[in-house]
């Protein structure tokens, strides 16, 4: 005689997935059983129910699918239909965050971002792939040596063999002290951004020093300043056309060489920030060095930023070999930024990071 028999059923509204904006009910009756020999009630189980909820697994699934797109818990709920509470537990109570990822991969990327309040919080993915690799609370560099050394073994880290970062010295500690192997590369947009806002100063003090505002030279640097900022290579020297601000037919080449020619210091500022943003753009590490080596100090902004990259000369040396850069690095933080502004902020840092985790 079997001890398990049929004890009634009980009537379920199982909410389903909507596919067209509209919510779907399955009215259900779930078979429940008794056990003669303890007197105890249970009820059968389904694979389309989540064990002890009304919710089905496709509801789970799309709630989850939506979180990806960095929609808020409150847009979340009144797409699926449930509540906000439903889709917060179903989000932060069923997901952990990783203590190490599964192995270290040879090339990272490090840098930090704004999380909760005024906390920093440290980001490094895969320089090949651009799998998140690890997060960690806040930027401190005690807290990242700590959080590496303990998680992964001396030998992990040797195999890591490169570590883009921008131009923080911080960090350049921090990956001696955990990778013993690895190069360290710069970013070469920081490089380029460091001289082009030397650049942008000294255009700056020039205008400042022009008396006549109506001069063709302080037109040329005022309203075509982004003149400047083009590559040679898309400089244009043959082509007339209409130039706004100096309202004159003429080339890019002859806007640009208005200012050139009676600005001799910002001249020497123009042709370095050149030389570097194309031995970068060419991968041409002799202009490179020879521009940072043989620079000549003028009295400008440029100085300081020369002075910078001649200290971490071999590191921005490593930018021109190395293909890898912080590039994929910078998307995957201004998605964070997009998840942060759509949620009007977070005030919870581990729901933060679980966010992160599924984007």
């Amino acid at each position: 005689m079997k001890a398990l028999v049929k004890n009634g059923k009980k009537r379920t509204n199982v909410r389903l997935a909507s596919f067209n904006g509209k919510e779907y009910h399955m009215i259900l009756n779930k078979q429940r059983y008794l056990c003669r020999n303890c007197d105890c009630t249970c009820g059968a189980h389904s694979d389309l129910l989540i064990k002890n909820h009304t919710i089905t697994n496709q509801v789970k699934d799309r709630i989850l699918d939506l979180a990806r797109e960095s929609f808020t818990l409150s847009s979340i709920a009144k797409i699926v239909g449930v509540s906000p509470n439903t889709v917060s537990r179903l989000l932060y109570d069923n997901i952990n965050l990783p203590s190490r990822c599964s192995r270290l991969p040879e090339n990272l990327c490090f840098d930090e971002f704004r999380s909760v309040g005024n906390i920093f919080t440290f980001i490094a993915i895969d320089a090949e792939t651009h799998h998140l690799v690890e997060l960690i609370h806040d930027r401190l560099s005690k807290t990242i040596v700590d959080h590496f050394i303990n998680k992964y073994s001396l030998s992990e880290r040797q195999s890591v063999k490169s570590v883009s970062i921008d131009l923080n010295a911080n960090y350049q500690m921090v990956v001696r002290r955990i990778f013993p192997n690895a190069q360290i590369i710069v970013d070469r947009f920081h490089i380029v951004q460091l001289c082009s806002r030397a650049l942008d100063q000294v255009r700056i003090g020039s205008l400042k020093n022009i008396k006549d505002k109506h001069s063709r030279l302080y037109k040329a640097l005022k309203s075509n300043w982004r003149l400047y900022h083009l590559p040679l290579a898309e400089v244009d020297d043959k082509n007339v056309e209409y130039v706004f601000g100096i309202n004159e037919y003429t080339t890019i080449q002859n806007v640009i060489d208005i200012g050139l020619d009676q600005l001799p210091v910002f001249k020497e500022v123009y042709d370095t920030y050149q030389n570097v943003q194309q031995s970068l753009e060419n991968h041409n590490i002799n202009l490179l060095r020879e521009t940072i080596c043989g620079y000549k100090k003028n009295g400008t902004a440029m100085d300081t930023s020369i002075s910078t990259l001649r200290k971490n000369l071999k590191h921005v040396e490593n930018s021109c070999i190395m293909p890898y850069s912080n590039g994929p690095l910078e998307g995957t933080i201004g998605k964070i930024k997009k998840l942060k502004h759509n949620s009007y902020g977070f005030r919870n840092l581990d729901h933060f990071l679980k966010r992160i985790t599924l984007i």
